[in-house]
């Protein structure tokens, strides 16, 4: 029978500033200011300065998305690093995973990601690259920390002679473009198949419609028309509705909606049937493992991720290897342990043999390629597996997490009680906004409804009391 799975341990020491995900934050508020991005770029360019070897200067790559404070961190982020000697490349909006390849082919130092991904328009956030397109890891980003707090920072400055140079490319986009085309499989194309892609009115609104059209499909596109304010609003991966509705509307053989930065996406099939990142990850780890390009035996994915996905995957003699929630923890374990395929059920897919990062417009590729070549409809090749019963509700407090008070510990205690032997409970918090997910899966729908809704409803009642006594 299933089991309770519980949350890994998080590292011992804690970042201050980084999360899950980078930095992120409601714009113009801290930590998300001004002046906090230009001492980010000043303490990253210090560290990645005293790095280089050889009299080389270090050149750090910046893009984003399309909302509109990002006209105020960026330029911040360029003189910060501009201030510590490093030179600067603007290439404007564009994907998450367009970052981390220019980062890697164009031998920067640094790629940075101007982005709050799904998030409205009032937040934003940095990511950051090291040369090779991955994400810094944890020990890095502590490092930064260290070096922003470091009251000498400014007498680590660059002389008048030696500050950095900024300019922008115009090419980076069609960089980008063939890039993605070529992991399409060679000898395919989306001839006569009708698509639609919902761009979120973010990062991927040029090259995501670009690409598929370039590969053959007639292309219905949504979200294309970034206004500064509307970025992922009522559309995008986190709101598909539109996107679904299209697909029937327009008699597409296939849905795409992406999000903000486009390292994400959600699949509808021919019927307006949404599919999630699970049934992507199986779809992909089956095609991939009969042709014999699957790594390491498996696939690695979140505590998240259906149950109906590890037992899919166990039919077939394939392993999941569960990782916390991001998908930075997917790709550590997947370089650990040499797999080239890991992702999210909110639909990151990290496909190592084309991507060092999440890319949403990659993942559909992959799927568009087993409807060409297997010649069915995307409901029969998209929906691999029943998924077990889920539900998630998210309950949102003010200062304190509530996990810590003895109530409702007990009241956790209580509902794994409930489930045991029968599913999984998971409880986090959000690495990116001050929430608290609360998760149960089982093969009783009715018990996995109950579960949630009475451990929510408790914990809301216990914010509510402690904001209240504050």
């Amino acid at each position: 029978m299933p089991s309770i799975t519980r949350l890994p341990q998080t590292p011992p020491r804690r970042r201050r500033l980084f999360g899950t995900d980078g930095v992120r934050g409601k714009a113009n508020l801290p930590p998300m200011t001004p002046g906090m991005a230009m001492r980010l770029g000043q303490a990253a360019g210090v560290l990645f300065r005293r790095a280089a070897v050889g009299g080389h200067r270090p050149v750090v790559v910046i893009g984003k998305d399309t909302r509109l404070s990002g006209y105020m961190i960026e330029p911040a982020l360029t003189a910060g690093f501009v201030s510590v000697g490093l030179d600067v490349i603007l290439v404007g909006p564009l994907p998450t995973p367009a970052i981390a390849m220019l980062t890697r082919s164009m031998r920067a130092d640094l790629g940075v990601m101007v982005s709050a991904s799904h998030n409205s328009f009032e937040d934003n956030g940095i990511k950051l690259f090291g040369p090779d397109g991955w994400k810094l890891s944890d020990e890095m980003e502590l490092e930064i920390e260290a070096v922003m707090d470091d009251q000498g920072l400014q007498e680590r400055l660059a002389d008048a002679r030696d500050l950095g140079r900024a300019r922008r490319i115009d090419d980076a986009a069609g960089r980008y473009i063939e890039t993605a085309k070529a992991s399409f499989p060679r000898g395919l194309r989306l001839d006569g198949l009708r698509i639609v892609v919902d761009c979120a009115n973010g990062a991927a609104y040029k090259v995501a419609p670009t690409i598929l059209m370039e590969l053959g499909a007639e292309v219905i596109r949504l979200g294309v028309a970034p206004d500064g304010f509307n970025i992922n609003d009522g559309c995008g991966s986190t709101r598909p509705e539109m996107m679904r509705a299209a697909v029937i509307e327009h008699g597409a053989q296939l849905g795409i909606a992406l999000d903000g930065d486009a390292d994400r996406l959600i699949l509808a099939d021919e019927t307006g049937a949404e599919v999630d990142g699970d049934q992507l990850l199986a779809l992909i780890a089956a095609s991939w493992a009969e042709a014999g390009q699957l790594a390491g035996g498996g696939i690695v994915a979140t505590v998240m991720s259906n149950m109906g996905l590890e037992r899919f995957l166990a039919a077939r003699k394939l392993a999941l290897h569960r990782t916390n929630v991001g998908d930075r923890y997917v790709a550590e374990k997947m370089r650990a342990g040499g797999f080239n395929v890991g992702g999210e059920q909110s639909g990151h897919m990290i496909l190592s043999d084309f991507a060092t990062t999440g890319d949403g417009l990659v993942a559909a590729l992959q799927a568009l390629a087993a409807v060409v070549a297997t010649g069915k409809p995307a409901s029969a090749v998209c929906r691999q597996f029943e998924p077990l019963p889920q539900k998630l509700r998210n309950v949102r407090y003010a200062r304190t997490s509530p996990l810590t008070a003895a109530p409702v510990k007990q009241a956790i205690a209580d509902a794994e009680a409930m489930l045991a032997g029968r599913g999984r409970l998971l409880i986090r918090k959000s690495g990116t906004e001050p929430l608290i997910r609360v998760m149960a899966e089982a093969d009783d729908e009715a018990l996995v409804a109950r579960v949630v809704d009475e451990l929510s409803e408790f914990i809301e009642r216990h914010v509510a009391s402690a904001t209240a006594a504050e």
